[in-house]
């Protein structure tokens, strides 16, 4: 049974086709600069495997449903293409945004829900009209095949009110709703999953803190399997300092700096998310070129990772509060998370007191999988847990399906 995972944005689409019988990717692909002159698509067959195969085709998409089309045709290619027609897509799941408090599942889409992303689109204006677009492209192009949409904010809607809510006057989020949703909602909730899996335990009993550290970073705090609290908020700006995004920060900077370098709301939007964080910093964003720097004697490089370390540790501090110290794991994810043991190190340096104990060589060691990186002795054990957002979304889409 076949699953197309559809990420759409504003000019690119992201995607990714499962065979779900075996949870293999037969080819994934990126379409980038939609609405350009010079669009490109880089399509990977059995990208996961040594077997891995890469095709670039470079040609104008005036938008979405031209290079979709340029996708069906790769994905039914004669040559290289892994399904003869795409009627042997089941159904596509798509990861949306924001679904406000109005939807709080994954849902197969009808025009209900579309009215519903549609109406979210003040509290995700960058994504939720590109994802919204992406599951019309899907209908087009797929006529009769189920489309499923897969929110980001789904597992932070698991948050008790103390957690979510702002203190702001009440009327402000009955209004305008505006409160803590919390984001990579798809990734935090597989981590949860197989976290359980690993360590024998039923999801309903699991307490445990997940870090997803990459260029956008978050953090979810895990009680009885559900979110109990999570470090993004009203957007994915709030939380840990980022590749680019600042994290929290005192919110009278705002106005501050507003006001002193005549900036309007569109501008400060764009130097709190696009240049700030780890590039506003020591003026780069992948933490492969933060570390050569450190090594070189960057003190501003020693500083930023210095300040994302720190900015980590507060919140871990603080979710083995929430969870009365009664911890079953610490796990880590994603880019940064999966992939860098200098900031793992750092993280937990110094934690033995609270029962964590790294053993350095497991976590300067490369190996796939799920894995723990403490020593046994380790009363909380840490883990790394390659994340699947995509698996998680096709799924998502075959549960709701009744599949």
């Amino acid at each position: 049974m076949k699953v197309l995972v559809i990420n759409a944005g504003s000019s690119s689409c992201k995607y990714q086709l499962l065979e779900m019988d075996t949870q293999t990717v037969l080819c994934s692909g990126v379409a980038e600069r939609i609405g350009q002159e010079n669009g490109c698509l880089t399509h990977k067959i059995a990208p996961d495997t040594d077997k891995a195969e890469k095709t670039i085709r470079e040609a104008p998409f005036p938008t979405h449903v031209q290079a979709m089309e340029l996708v069906i045709a790769l994905l039914t290619d004669p040559k290289i293409g892994v399904i003869k027609d795409k009627s042997e897509i089941f159904a596509i799941g798509h990861r949306v945004l924001h679904g406000g408090e109005s939807i709080t599942d994954p849902v197969r889409v009808d025009q209900h829900v579309k009215d519903i992303i549609k109406e979210c689109f003040l509290l995700g204006p960058l994504h939720n009209p590109a994802n919204l677009m992406g599951i019309e492209v899907a209908e087009k192009l797929f006529p009769g095949v189920p489309n499923v949409a897969v929110f980001d904010t789904e597992f932070g809607m698991g948050m008790p009110p103390e957690a979510y809510m702002y203190a702001l006057p009440y009327e402000l989020y009955e209004e305008l709703k505006i409160r803590r949703y919390g984001f990579h909602g798809t990734s935090h909730k597989y981590i949860a999953r197989k976290t359980a899996e690993y360590l024998g335990k039923p999801l309903g009993e699991l307490r445990s803190i997940t870090m997803h550290l990459g260029n956008g970073s978050s953090m979810s705090c895990v009680r009885d399997g559900k979110c109990f609290d999570t470090s993004m908020g009203l957007t994915p700006l709030e939380g840990l300092i980022m590749g680019t995004r600042c994290g929290s920060i005192d919110p009278a900077i705002v106005p501050f700096v507003m006001e002193k370098k005549g900036l309007g709301p569109a501008e400060a939007d764009i130097l709190m998310n696009k240049k700030s964080g780890l590039l506003g910093l020591c003026g780069y964003t992948d933490m492969r070129d933060v570390h050569a720097q450190v090594e070189k004697g960057d003190k501003r490089a020693e500083l930023a990772l210095r300040m994302l370390v720190r900015s980590i540790r507060k919140t871990l501090g603080s979710y083995v509060f929430l969870l009365d110290g009664k911890v079953d794991a610490l796990v880590f994810t994603a880019g940064i998370g999966e992939n860098d043991d200098i900031v793992r190190a750092a993280v937990c340096e110094g934690l033995e007191g609270l029962g964590i104990r790294l053993d350095p060589a497991e976590n300067n060691t490369r190996k796939p999988g799920a894995r723990a990186i403490s020593t046994p002795d380790s009363k909380i054990p840490v883990l790394i847990i390659p994340t699947n957002e995509e698996l998680q979304i096709a799924q998502a889409t075959l549960e709701v399906l009744g599949k």
